[in-house]
Parts: C-alpha cells; structure tokens; sequence
C-alpha cells in the first residue's frame, strides 16, 4: 500500500477556541472553527455541552466543511461549551472544549437616586449598582457633568471590582452629583447612572478618626498562572490613611507595582511562588487596621509525555501513559472513538495507563487520554491498529553455497499478524534440533559445521489462523578453496623484477576471482605506472613486479573467493635495501620482519628502550605491570644511523597477578562528619589507579575491632571508586576506641593491609539545651541575643542556630540564623518595627541539631521618625555656621526623638563628620575652601529617621556673613 493510499484515523487541524460574541453586532452569526485531516476524508458533528447539534432540523445550524454557523445567534440558547467531532471508518475523535459567550451591557434603572449627606471630615461610599453585563466592564465616575472625570489620588478610589467610588475624607469641595459610567471591554458600549448628590451637613465638622476598609480584595483570591493580578485596598479615614503591602511569608515578588496612590498592588505574570497571604495596612495618626487574604495560584493542565499512533498484534498487550501537570494535580479519563472506556476484564485504566490484555480486531480505533482540574482539559489522541494478516515472504526461493565446516544460517522472517508458528522440512522431512541444528528465536534454521550430508531443499513453513506461506532455500555444500603461494619470503633488490605465484584449488563448479592487497589495502595496477602486472588463469593469479622501487616493500596478500567462501593467504613480506619489513605483536612478545639491528620501545608507561641486536624477529619485554595495556614500537639502527619508529602495535593487556600495593586512608573522629549517634566511624580510601590494581575484580577490605578484643570484622567494598565507608552498631557508647585498618584485593587474591590505626565512634546530636537565654531591642529592626553553652559532655555543639518568629506567627514561618563557630551571641537584623518576636536557640554539629530552649518574648522598638527635620535656618559668620531646624514630632507608632545626626562632608567625598546633639540647633566651625554639604537626621531608640534637605555652605576667608534657608 502506497503512502497516499494508507488509511488513518481523523487527526485535528484545527480546533475551535473560546470566544466572545456581540449581541450588538449587525451580523448575528457565529462561526465556530474545525479541520482535521484523515484517510478517508473525515465526517463532522458538533456537540452544545454535551448534547449533539442536530444540524438537518434547526435551520439556525449549518456546517461548512467541519465549521459550525450559528444563524441568529441568541444567549439564552447559544451559550455553552461547544465541541467538534471528527469521523472516519477508522474511528473518532472529539475536540477540545470551547465556551462560546455573548457581550452585552444593559441600561441603569431609571429610578432616581437619593442624596447623600455627610459631615466635612468624614468619609463615604457612593453606589455604582451596575446593570446587567457580559464580559467584564470598566467603571468610572462623572463629577457634576461631562466630561468632567473623578481624579483619583490618596483621598479617593474607584474599585474595578465594585464600581463604587470610595472618598476617605470630604472636603466641600467635593460637594456635587456624582454620576457612575460604565464601559464593556468587547463592545465598547457605554451607560450612565442616574446622578447621586453628594452634600455636607451643617451639624459640626467630622473629628479625626482612625482607618476602616471599605474596599478590600477578596479572602481567597484565585488566579491563573501567567495573567496579572490585581489586589485592592481602600480605607475611610480622618487624617486620609496611609496604604501598606507586605507578603506574610516571604517578600512582595520584585516585578509588583503599586497603583492609584498605593490602593491597588498589581503583580504581572504570577507564578506559583506568588502564592501566599498578602496583608494591607491602612494607618493614619489616630491608629490602624489591616486586612488580610490568600493569593491561590492555579495552572492549567500541561503535557508531560502524551500518547502514540500503535500497531500491534491480535492477542498482544496494549500499554499506553499520558502524564500531565497542573495545580490542582490532574486526573485522566479515557475515551475511544469518542465515547468513555470503562474498565472490564481485559481493560485496565489507572492514573494516567491505560492497558488492555489480549487484544481484539474490535479493540481498533481512535484513543483519546483526557487530563483534566476544574480550571481546564487537554486532549491526546492515537490510533490503535490492531494488525490481522496471512504470512507472506518477501523474497523468491533461492539457492545458498556454503563451504565444508563452516556454519549456516538459513533465515525465515515472513511478515504477518499476529506471528505465525514456524517449522521446516528438509527434503519433505521434518527437521529436528540436535547438537548441530538450531532454530534460533527469530525462526533462522543454524547448522553447526556443515558438510556434503546437509546439502538439499529446505523448506520454511509459516502458517496462522488467516493463511499460511512457503520459503524453499536449496543448500549446496562445497569442499574449502585451498591457497598455495611461492615463495613465501623475498628479498629483491632496487630495479629487479619478480613473480609472486598465488594458486588455489577449488570446486570446479564454482567460479573464482583474485584479489591482490598490499599492506593490507587492494593493490591497484593502474596507478602504479607499469610495475604490476596480473598473469591470471582459472586457477592462479600471479603477480609479477617490475624495476622494484623502495616503496615496493611491504607486505602482500592474495584473496581468492568464490560464491562459497573467500580466502585470504599471503600476507607475503619483502624488503628492499634499509627499508623496515612488517611487524606483529602477541602477548608481551614482538614480533617484525628481518632487518638490521632494532630495539624495542613499550609506548604506554615511561620504559627504557630495550634494544635488540642481528636478524633477531622477537624480544620479550620484561618487568612490565600486571593487568595493564601497553603498545610497542620497534626502531631499527645500523651504522649510520637510526631510523623513525613504526607504527604503535595495537594494545596488549598482560595478565592478572596479585597485589602488593598498601593503600592509604583518610579516617574521621566524631562530629567531623558522622550522620547519627551510631555512626561508629567512617574512611576515605586514597584511590588506587588502574595501573597498579594488577586485575579484575578490585575492591577494598575494611577490618576493625574495639580496643582490647582479639578478633577483627572484616567489611568488603566492592567498588575501586568507592570513597567512603560508614559502620554503624548501636551497642557501643559514643567515642568507643576502635582499631581500624585497611587492605586491597581483586581475583587473585588478597593483599597487603595497611598500619593499624585508632579511631573513636560519633559522638552524636546535642543532648541538651543552651541556658541563660536573654534577648535586648537595639533598635525597630535589631535585636542583640545572648545564651550560655550547655554542660560539657558527648555531642558538643559546633555552633548554635536561633530561630525568631513573630508572635502571631508559626515556628516555620519564621527565620533561622546559624553563628559562625562557637560564639554565643548573636545580632538579628532586618525585623519588623513595633513587633513582638519569639526566641529559641539550639545547639548543631555535624551529626545534627540538640534540643531548642524554651522561647522567650521580646518587643522591637518603635520605628524611627518617618518625617525629616524641616525648615533648617543657617547662618554663615567666616568658617562658623549656625544651623537651626524645627523639631520632629514622632506619630504615635513611631519613636520618641531623643537627639539629631548631623551629618557634614566635603563635596567630592564620601567620608562624613558626624556630631550628636540633643537640641535642634548647633554651631559648625569649617575648615577654610571648599564646598560642604550639611543634612539633619532624627536619633530615636528606634533608630534614625529620614533625612533633612541638604545644605550646601561656601567657606572662604575674608567673606561677608551669609545666611539662608
């Protein structure tokens, strides 16, 4: 079957995507995509939320091709998830699923609003009550009339997800008809509310009032992974409160920004890791409030390995796995030719695998694996083909020439479905396996040393439950060639010629053909300008060589084959004046071909070269290592001097021997690497390389016995590359005395131990706590941490880790600080200001972590002053300047002021003079010419508020007074 004439089941193209129709649109028709290819020509069908379409009764419906139009298209009948169903003989698929949705905006009612009446000072919510809408809607608000546009700032905010319009304090200026307007995001229609005044009371003037959040993102916020998620908070309040964001565990993600004064925190692109609590802190003079909720980031299902097109056999097992990710976890269901597979006796679908036992012709189709959360499905589609054939053989029968002694394999590899039961006749009688005819697994007829007796038909039978078919192979078995040359050894001279014989004996019903090589490659008489010639009958090939040049010498070989067999003899060798003939290494042992005098050169380790003398054709190399592999050279010298070496010989291994190499080891005390308390001890072998193993099978012996026992426990690691060995036994106290020693092996036995060495069992985890826990507030963000060591004993500390949570916090979510070595104090830095935390400390080594003290309570202090020193005053009198500022005064959640920095340097520099005074003014004397700069910064337990503006002072002697602001 050609590739344009194979049949295959619908695969989609195209499949339809979610989308937004206009109610108002001109055109009330919707198309809704489909495409997919197959073999034959798919047929389509849709289904609306799972019931099929009927497109030959309701004129509303019509298919194109596979895409549906929906004529007159209406919400109330045409809303819903709509899917595509490709079919063709082979089977059927369904596609994913599309929402198809309509966007619309109604009108307001037209009842008329009431006015609202506060106090000045006071805050308040105007109502949007948007009308009925599809999709989202954008709102904003009118002041008085258009196109006069609500701005918003600090004081006032307009939720994207309420309409309403939120003022944290009115001013009279707010006085007015306030008027909602709301726009869809598809259609671009825009309605307006019926106006709401706005009017103050003449009663009083609202007084200062702490927070209360009006408007606040939702308690659980769910999100899809990649979009932008936009969090709001708003707070009513007199002064106008001040927003904050912070991520409860962890930092606010670094791509967020705030928005609209800091009401909206909007994060792009989310991420699982942007999950988590998020907390807005609303603060004004009078107090604050906070709210908090939960950022749930979810994922849409997402292939990991999905399913393939499959053909397999009748009877045969079925195993597919489609993997998928996605928050929350996917789960699969199956489907085939469109419709749900349950399992039964022969099927069996389990997180993902689908598998189905002896598989029937009914079990062909098309496979669908669905994984789907309730966010979304993704959809895998394959074709079971389930294959039913007679056998059938590819090639004709044919005749195969064997030779004397040597193995045949007669091969038999029919194509059909399911695998037919094989057998063979020889000569029309069955065969039989014996110790010389096999029928190997994939039914190939092998016979063992053949000879005259085994020539004849031989016939493979291939048959199944749809037919059966015939191979015939007829075996002719031929006595071997035989390759007789003369001579075997010459040496020539520089321009003489000579003959080199190659004949051979053979059957004479074969046919042969010569083939001379010289050094190994096939000698080309046509390139080498006249000097070879074949002298060629049946039965002989002869070589004849004329006015024989330096390059001539080498070594030759002549190749006979026939249908039969191929033999290859000669390899014939000859010299020519200085020329070095060919060599052969076996063993330790070299071999090459005569010459002048040589010495042998070992290429793999650093060796002397060991030099030979005369016509000798060998030298054993001596002293090499065991077990290691080794090339040699051979270079040949005469009296006037020495020649290039030859060729590298291919490697040789020698063989195995025992070993008498010592190893070296690293070994371990307590805590210095031990895991638990009955981690006896470990070692860290120096390695041993190849070249001195000496054999296979290499590996270390670990022996070791308490201090005073007789005996030794002998451990085996089996591995050359090992480089640790732990013993564990949790019946000897820490720091047991163990002697400890260390030898080496491979196949040929054991060898040497190293000396014997003392090492002492871990001493394990801490066993107790630190004491005397104190902890002290430096500042808003600094708490300074102070404990004693616990009692000396087994499991002595390394170093000690504390660990500081806030108090309405849990252990986990706080931090953990590890101290360098011993020191028992610490520094924490980086907290929260105004906030109780909870302090443990526990000691560590490297076998673990002791027990944690009991927590104790502390209090970081206020933050430092927000607002910086204002209205600095200076006067300049020659190098002296009198600075003056107005006093700070911290808010009620801040520090007290107890002093000023003030902070002077040279311009150009980066060194700062610092001077402290409790007061709010001081006297600077200067140093003469330059440039300095001057900035005031309020000191408070809490630490150093914000800085003042910089002043800039001249200095020059001879100057006029100055002065400035």
């Amino acid at each position: 079957m050609t590739p344009e004439s194979e049949e295959f089941g619908p695969v989609f193209i195209q499949e339809p995507d979610d989308g937004i129709f206009s109610l108002d649109s001109d055109d009330k028709k919707v198309i809704m995509n489909c495409e997919a290819r197959g073999n034959p020509v798919p047929t389509y069908s849709w289904l609306i939320n799972g019931t099929v379409v009927d497109t030959e009764a309701d004129f509303r419906y019509s298919l194109i091709a596979g895409n549906l139009i929906i004529h007159n298209a209406s919400e109330a009948i045409d809303y819903g998830r709509y899917q595509c169903r490709a079919e063709n003989s082979i089977g059927t698929v369904l596609s994913r699923d599309a929402l198809l949705q309509f966007a619309y905006l109604g009108a307001f009612s037209g009842r008329a609003r009431g006015a609202v009446s506060v106090r000045e000072g006071q805050g308040v919510v105007l109502m949007c009550a948007p009308p009925p809408h599809s999709p989202e809607i954008i709102y904003s608000w009118v002041f008085n009339e258009l196109p006069s546009f609500v701005a918003e700032d600090s004081r006032r905010f307009i939720s994207q997800e309420t309409g309403n319009l939120y003022i944290s304090k009115v001013q009279p200026s707010d006085v007015g008809s306030y008027v909602c307007q709301v726009k869809n995001t598809v259609t671009n229609a825009r309605v307006l509310s019926p106006p709401t005044p706005l009017a103050l009371k003449t009663d009083g003037v609202m007084g200062e009032y702490e927070p209360k959040i009006e408007a606040h993102f939702p308690q659980t916020v769910l999100a899809a992974k990649g979009v932008t998620v936009r969090l709001e908070c708003f707070a009513l309040g007199n002064p106008v409160p001040t927003i904050t964001w912070r991520k409860m565990s962890g930092n606010i993600p670094k791509k967020a920004r705030l928005r609209k004064s800091q009401a909206v925190l909007e994060i792009p692109n989310i991420q699982l890791e942007d999950s988590g609590s998020y907390e807005c802190k609303a603060e004004n003079t009078r107090g604050g409030t906070a709210f908090r909720g939960h950022l749930q980031v979810y994922t849409l299902p997402q292939w990991i390995s999905m399913i393939n097109d499959t053909q397999l056999d009748s009877g045969e097992q079925l195993h597919w796995e489609c993997r998928a990710t996605g928050k929350p976890r996917p789960t699969y269901r199956w489907l085939r030719n469109g419709e749900p597979l349950n399992s039964q006796s022969r099927v069996e679908m389990m997180n993902g695998e689908l598998i189905i036992h002896r598989l029937q012709q009914a079990d062909s189709g098309m496979y669908q694996c669905i994984a789907e959360n309730k966010y979304g499905a993704i959809y895998s589609s394959a074709e079971l083909k389930i294959l039913a054939s007679a056998p059938v053989f590819s090639t004709n029968p044919f005749r195969l020439i064997a030779t004397v002694g040597k193995d045949v394999s007669l091969e038999c590899r029919p194509r059909a479905s399911p695998k037919p039961r094989i057998s063979w006749r020889k000569n029309d009688r069955r065969v039989h396996a014996s110790r010389r005819i096999m029928l190997l697994r994939n039914n190939t007829l092998r016979i063992i040393n053949s000879s005259r007796s085994d020539e004849g038909s031989y016939v493979c039978r291939a048959e199944n439950q749809f037919g059966s078919a015939e191979l015939t192979t007829v075996l002719l078995v031929k006595e071997p060639m035989r390759v007789e040359l003369s001579p075997i050894r010459v040496e020539v001279t520089v321009g003489e010629s000579v003959v080199l014989s190659c004949k051979v004996t053979h059957d004479p019903s074969l046919d042969v053909s010569f083939l001379w090589l010289l050094n190994n490659q096939p000698l080309n008489t046509q390139q080498e300008g006249g000097h070879f010639e074949y002298i060629q009958t049946s039965s002989t090939a002869d070589l004849m060589i004329r006015s024989i040049l330096l390059k001539h010498a080498g070594k030759y070989g002549c190749r006979a084959q026939t249908s039969a067999d191929s033999v290859r003899r000669g390899e014939r060798e000859k010299f020519c004046g200085e020329h070095l003939g060919v060599y052969h290494l076996t063993v330790s042992r070299l071999e090459w071909g005569s010459g002048p005098t040589g010495y042998v050169q070992p290429l793999t380790v650093d060796r002397n070269p060991e030099p030979v003398t005369g016509n000798m054709e060998s030298a054993m190399a001596v002293e090499l290592n065991p077990w290691v592999e080794y090339e040699f050279r051979v270079v040949a010298t005469n009296g006037i001097g020495t020649g290039d070496p030859s060729a590298s010989s291919r490697a040789v291994r020698t063989k195995e021997a025992g070993i008498c190499h010592c190893v070296t080891f690293k070994h371990y005390l307590p805590g210095n690497g031990s895991r638990a308390h009955n981690n006896l001890f470990f070692f860290r072998p120096q390695p041993v390389s190849e070249e001195f193993q000496n054999g296979e099978g290499f590996g270390y012996i670990v022996a070791f016995r308490a201090n005073g026992t007789r005996g030794w426990k002998e451990k085996m690691v089996t591995s050359a590359d090992s480089t640790t060995y732990k013993y564990r036994d949790e019946t000897f106290p820490p720091l047991t005395p163990f002697e400890v020693r260390v030898g080496v092996y491979n196949n040929k036995g054991d060898g040497p131990f190293s000396e014997v060495v003392t090492v002492f069992s871990a001493e394990g985890e801490p066993r107790e706590p630190p004491s005397e826990v104190q902890a002290f507030a430096i500042s808003s963000s600094e708490i300074k941490v102070m404990w004693k060591p616990p009692n000396p004993g087994p499991g002595r500390p390394q170093g000690y880790e504390v660990s500081s949570w806030k108090d309405m916090e849990q252990e986990e979510m706080g931090k953990k600080k590890r101290t360098k070595g011993n020191e028992t104090t610490m520094l924490l830095t980086g907290l929260d200001g105004n906030t109780q935390y909870l302090i443990s400390v526990k000691g560590f080594n490297s076998v673990g972590q002791g027990p944690a003290t009991s927590p104790i309570k502390i209090s970081t202090k206020k933050n430092a002053p927000s607002l910086p020193p204002g209205n600095l005053m200076w006067i300049q009198e020659g190098n002296n300047v009198s600075l003056s500022w107005d006093p700070v005064k911290a808010r009620d959640n801040e520090s007290e002021v107890i002093g000023y920095k003030v902070l002077l340097r040279q311009e150009g520099r980066g060194h700062s003079q610092v001077m402290r005074t409790p007061n709010s003014a001081v006297v600077l004397t200067l140093p003469e010419g330059g440039t300095y700069i001057i900035e005031v910064r309020a000191v408070s337990e809490g630490g150093e508020g914000a800085a003042s503006a910089q002043v800039r002072v001249l200095t020059s002697s001879g100057k006029r007074s100055l002065c400035g602001f």
